[in-house]
């Protein structure tokens, strides 16, 4: 199974790359956004719960997330591998999905770290809030947002380069050289 881990900031590129990551190597995606998104769409206790904790620019709670990923995982059937969009976004989620992973018999195959640097990522999160209309892309929430990743989910460099994982991508620049550092990044971890 290749499993892998997207990593970045908030507007780094986790999504695109991951699209272009799906269709390479045939692998299922789990966005934690989109999932939440659906929720949130649909009008349920958790989307309603979800909406409060995003539009302050706070984490979902861990054991929530991980329940949510267990039954997507679990629903792919004849599955290559998955690649997680938007999680593990703290030490304890990345220990929780390690154990969800080996109770399948499965682990990461990599993470992939998109670095941006924040003023970039400031543009890119606007622009897409102008775009696309999501309320959580404005300057207000996208600093909360960047606060949080910095302090919460930053750290997690370090526990994937421990675990022999981490795979650091310049995630600034034309997009067909960034997704060409990925795939050589993956295979590398193959």
């Amino acid at each position: 199974m290749l499993n892998i881990v997207i990593f970045g900031a908030p507007g780094s590129g986790k999504g695109t790359q991951s699209e272009r990551i799906v269709e390479k190597f045939g692998i299922n995606h789990i966005s934690t956004g989109d999932l939440l998104r659906g929720e949130i769409a649909a009008g349920s206790e958790l989307g309603q719960t979800a909406k409060k904790l995003i539009d302050n620019g706070q984490l979902i709670p861990d054991a929530l997330m991980i329940d949510i990923l267990s039954s997507k995982l679990d629903s792919f059937k004849e599955s290559k591998g998955v690649i997680f969009d938007g999680f593990p976004r703290t030490i304890a989620q990345a220990d929780a999905l390690k154990k969800m992973l080996n109770e399948r018999g499965q682990d990461v195959t990599a993470m992939i770290e998109l670095d941006v640097p924040e003023n970039e990522l400031m543009e890119r999160l606007i622009k897409r809030g102008q775009e696309s209309g999501r309320t959580d892309d404005n300057e207000e929430t996208i600093k909360k947002r960047l606060v949080v990743y910095n302090e919460q989910t930053a750290p997690l460099k370090d526990w994937y380069k421990n675990d022999g994982k981490h795979c650091y991508i310049n995630g600034l620049g034309e997009l067909d050289r960034i997704f060409a550092d990925i795939v050589t990044a993956i295979e590398g971890k193959m």
